[in-house]
């Protein structure tokens, strides 16, 4: 007899084979049949009316610190994830040396915006090497796997101390020599591979740069050795530098000198170069057609960060009457800027200019809404509606700042939007050579809400969207299976065929969809974080369990730490 069986579904298989009504039997967390499956189950699943797919393969998370907290990482959980990768943009934990754990911690809260109250709370520190790490997350009973990578930016810094994040020097051969070996026997305990920061928008919370922003082709192509020494393992880079054909070259290399690992770097479109992504595409290309397993990572929406009163910004943080109230419950805050006085003051005084850049901006400011509009048209812009009115921009952004008591969200898309739609993204989810991420679930705890990117790249782009063309549901559900899963090596899921990992989401299509964000304390020491919910998942099944129904935990927990590449039983 079958553990669970999935009965009548539409299954998409994450092939990219169109839709076909069908059963699914599993057995000891494997699929067993797919098709008309003769025999009962212990617990069978009517999926009539339901679109049943992979579980999703989240390659881009943050989680480094959660994961060793929370069993069922929220938000990813909610939104039909059932493996995450972690360990991107070279920022983690491990390796780190006893007593310099405090720098691990402002790396991450720079870079990813996580408080660093609630990691030094919630990380138990009980390791020091990669390894150890590992074992670490092990331990932890799960609802969804985890997968994890060794980032550069702990690498460096365990390996040259402070001197790994001055940029003053670089790594002598011996400490290249000795992350060539960390990195390899990371690799050969499991760690999916390696990844680097190499962007200037990557600091950590008392300033400085991530350490490995000055990383020379030589440290570079060392690392790359190690991979190449155990034979396993990817690499994930995010960069400033792809308008430079010596920034390819030296990705080229990385992947010609570890033996031609994959590697993964990010893409976006940029408003100062609007189609630099498109000579990007053809550098994947001319990698590719070389036999160099390039790929692009690219959103599945406009990257953008949200403003209002409870998260980390609003258009008058900076403002010197605003500051003054900042530190106010939300209630009494509202109460105090519906003052007519205080409103003159804050609206006379300029901000911050680095803040005005992007909050300032109300042509390109937006009401986020609910459900939340990720595609909004220039004429539903704040600049728009001021007009519209008779008013100054500044007025209306602070009258929508104080309704629903003070919980309105602001959208300002930064990435991805510079013609004021999707297309662009649309293009690169459509290439061969991307795939979709940088959701960073985990991270960006007060400004960011991309978690729900899987929902989004499969409700938006194969239903919803009004303002072009959509994708293929078929091309969408692979693109988050199948191809995210092959990316990182795991051949033994992303696919609904007989003996794969039985992870899966019986889906009500219709009702699929991404709710609005909402500030919650429930991190570690008190500390806020957006999160986000999904409407339309009626089951997730999790190595043949049902882990999730109707978005509510079962208190199943099959998930586990994934070691290294994997293959189909």
């Amino acid at each position: 007899m079958l553990d669970l069986a999935i009965r009548d579904a539409r299954i998409l298989d994450g092939t990219g084979s169109p839709a076909r009504q069908g059963d699914i039997g599993i057995l000891d967390g494997r699929i067993t049949e797919v098709g008309p499956i003769d025999g009962r189950a212990h617990r069978e699943i009517d999926a009539a009316g339901r679109l049943v797919t992979p579980g999703w393969v989240d390659v881009h998370t943050h989680y480094d610190g959660q994961a060793t907290w929370d069993s069922l990482l929220t938000p990813s959980c909610w939104h039909g994830v059932t493996t995450v990768v972690m360990g991107n943009c070279g920022v983690g934990f491990a390796p780190v040396r006893p007593g310099t754990h405090d720098y691990l911690i402002k790396l991450m809260e720079g870079v990813e915006d996580i408080p660093g109250t609630a990691l030094a709370e919630g990380i138990d520190w009980c390791w020091e090497s990669f390894p150890e790490y590992l074992d670490a997350l092990e331990k932890k009973p799960r609802a969804l796997d985890v997968c994890a990578q060794m980032p550069h930016g702990a690498l460096r810094f365990y390996v040259m101390g402070e001197r790994g994040a001055d940029h003053e020097v670089a790594p002598s051969p011996d400490e290249i020599a000795q992350m060539r070996d960390l990195v390899r026997d990371a690799v050969a305990a499991g760690a999916l591979g390696f990844t680097t920061s190499r962007t200037r928008n990557h600091r950590s919370s008392d300033g400085r740069y991530t350490p490995s922003l000055t990383a020379g082709a030589d440290e570079l192509l060392g690392i790359a050795a190690g991979l190449a020494d155990v034979g396993q393992g990817v690499f994930e880079v995010v960069t400033d530098h792809l308008q430079r054909e010596a920034e390819w070259d030296l990705l080229r290399r990385m992947v010609e000198t570890s033996g031609g690992r994959p590697l993964s770097v990010s893409l976006a479109q940029h408003d100062a170069a609007p189609e630099g992504w498109r000579e990007q595409l053809q550098q994947l290309e001319r990698s590719n057609a070389a036999g160099l397993p390039l790929r692009g990572q690219v959103a599945t929406r406009a990257i953008g960060i949200l403003l209002g009163l409870e998260a980390t910004l609003n258009p008058f943080s900076s403002h010197p009457s605003y500051a003054r109230i900042a530190a106010l419950p939300l209630a009494e805050r509202v109460e105090r800027m519906r003052d007519p006085e205080l409103r003159r003051a804050i609206l006379a005084e300029q901000g911050a200019p680095g803040l005005q850049m992007i909050a300032g901006q109300f042509d390109r400011l937006f009401l986020l809404g609910d459900p939340p509009d990720y595609e909004p048209e220039p004429g539903q812009s704040l600049q728009a509606e001021a007009d519209r009115r008779g008013m100054a921009a500044n007025e209306v952004a602070y009258d929508h700042l104080l309704a629903d008591g003070g919980r309105t969200l602001l959208y300002r898309p930064f990435l991805n939007y510079a013609d004021f739609d999707l297309e662009a993204i649309r293009s690169m989810l459509s290439h061969p050579h991307t795939v979709p991420g940088l959701g960073d679930a985990g991270a960006h705890c007060g400004m960011i809400c991309d978690g729900s990117f899987p929902t989004y790249l499969i409700s938006h782009w194969g239903k919803d969207r009004t303002r072009g063309d959509r994708l293929p549901l078929e091309q969408l559900v692979r693109s988050q299976t199948h191809d995210t899963a092959r990316l990182v090596g795991l051949g033994d899921r992303g696919t609904l065929e007989p003996g794969m990992r039985a992870d899966l989401n019986v889906i009500d299509f219709e009702a699929l969809g991404v709710g609005r964000p909402e500030i919650v304390r429930d991190l570690p020491a008190g500390g806020k974080r957006l999160l986000q919910r999904a409407t339309g998942y009626d089951v997730t099944v999790q190595c043949g369990e049902v882990t999730f129904e109707h978005g509510e935990s079962t208190g199943a927990l099959p998930g586990r730490l994934v070691r290294g590449a994997t293959r189909p039983a």
